[in-house]
């Protein structure tokens, strides 16, 4: 019954339709999911299933839609059509736009229709407000007891702070990760990148795919929670338990690892590079390399040249400021050593490595025309060595581009 909803919705799109079905095609293809998300955590994880080729359809708000719409500048103003934001466009491909006022009779009975019919539902709403709307988890298991939802708030949704809303750079600096940032301990900085919102975008499409594995076996859907928090607290690692077994509060202290020497940025004649001495083998490839005693005196083995990191690393500033960059990374090359430049984003996007992945995706979007888009960062192959599942990409939707079509279904569903 399911997996047949994407092919009624195939059968009633219009021919201006970017390849409708080859959009679809993927792992997850004949899945179906009901974005109630905005902002960046929920659209981050329904744009992961639409990458994967499951049938995203976006519910936004009548007028302004997204919130990411109208986040700028950057934002693109092609003559004779609404401008579209940057920022909506990096989180929403893949997906179809309809546009439902949830507080209508109407509006609230197309979207159970859509529940009804879909295998996932998605949403980031305020603790407490999709109850509001008379869609409690016991109407949702009535109106679909397949049904997995995915329900992302910002610091958990019970506990003593359970519903506190949730941003980005709040949930940064909130669940330690600022305190762990920067150039030193009293210098708190934020990730350049939205990363609290990222992460739970992704562990929350990790865990509804796990409960869309467990539905396969029981034919029972569930409910999936995380968090802001929960997505900081996730990637601690070794911050965290040298905190939880050793007691060891970590603190920021710039570009070098704490507790791997020598492991870091370092300056040249005319920039800097970066290197990654992770191992003894590393380390005395790296002595030979350069001209140093492996067990000097405070550098006999990692733990040494860790509590001595100053004097380690003031050495190796001496050696590397008589090398360009590009020499340097010459040599480091040469003697096996794991090193890298510091590219701006720009250069990232120029990079041939970048294109080569499938990184960057080109698609016709229906105001801007032909855009660039960063791609999705996962790609499947057969056993023969061939890629698969290698989409066709639809661009970010215009606000209520697919509402003649989304509705149009679901209301003759309700027939």
């Amino acid at each position: 019954m399911f997996n047949s909803v994407t092919d009624d919705i195939d059968s009633v799109e219009s021919s201006s339709e970017q390849s409708g079905s080859d959009v679809r095609r993927g792992p997850l293809a004949g899945i179906v999911v009901a974005d109630l998300t905005r902002a960046l955590a929920g659209p981050h994880a329904s744009m992961m299933f639409g990458d994967l080729g499951a049938t995203v359809i976006k519910i936004e708000t009548p007028g302004t839609g997204d919130d990411t719409r109208g986040w700028g500048p950057p934002f693109m103003e092609p003559a004779g059509a609404q401008r579209e934001s940057t920022y909506f466009l990096s989180t929403n491909r893949n997906k179809k736009s309809v546009v439902l006022d949830l507080k209508s009779e109407e509006g609230l009975a197309l979207l159970e229709s859509l529940v009804s019919r879909a295998d996932v539902l998605m949403e980031n709403f305020r603790t407490g407000v999709l109850d509001r709307l008379g869609l409690t988890a016991e109407r949702l298991s009535e109106l679909n007891p397949r049904l997995v939802v995915l329900s992302i708030s910002g610091f958990g949704h019970d506990g003593p702070e359970g519903g506190r809303a949730g941003y980005d750079q709040i949930a940064q600096g909130e669940a330690g990760l600022m305190s762990l940032t920067g150039s030193g301990p009293n210098d708190f900085q934020k990730v350049g990148t939205p990363i609290a919102d990222l992460l739970a975008g992704m562990y929350g499409a990790f865990g509804v795919l796990a409960a869309l594995q467990e539905r396969a076996r029981t034919g029972v859907g569930q409910t999936v929670r995380t968090s802001l928090l929960a997505g900081i607290v996730g990637i601690h690692a070794f911050q965290g338990t040298r905190f939880t077994v050793a007691g060891e509060t970590g603190k920021a202290q710039g570009n070098h690892h704490p507790s791997i020497c020598p492991y870091g940025l370092f300056p040249t004649a005319d920039g800097v590079v970066q290197i990654a001495v992770g191992s003894e083998g590393l380390w005395k490839r790296f002595c030979s390399g350069f001209g140093l005693a492996p067990d000097a005196p405070g550098m006999e083995d990692n733990s040494e040249r860790v509590r001595n990191s100053k004097a380690v690393r003031q050495l190796i500033e001496s050696i590397f400021s008589k090398y360009g960059t590009d020499e340097l990374l010459l040599e480091l090359d040469r003697t096996g050593i794991p090193a890298g430049r510091v590219r701006g984003i720009d250069e990232v996007y120029r990079w041939e490595q970048t294109r080569s992945q499938g990184l960057m995706v080109e698609v016709e979007h229906e105001s801007l025309g032909r855009i660039t888009l960063p791609g999705p960062p996962l790609r499947f192959f057969s056993v023969d060595g061939k890629e698969v599942t290698k989409n066709c990409h639809s661009a970010p939707p215009l606000l209520g581009a697919d509402n003649a079509v989304i509705t149009g279904w679901l209301s003759e569903a309700r027939r």
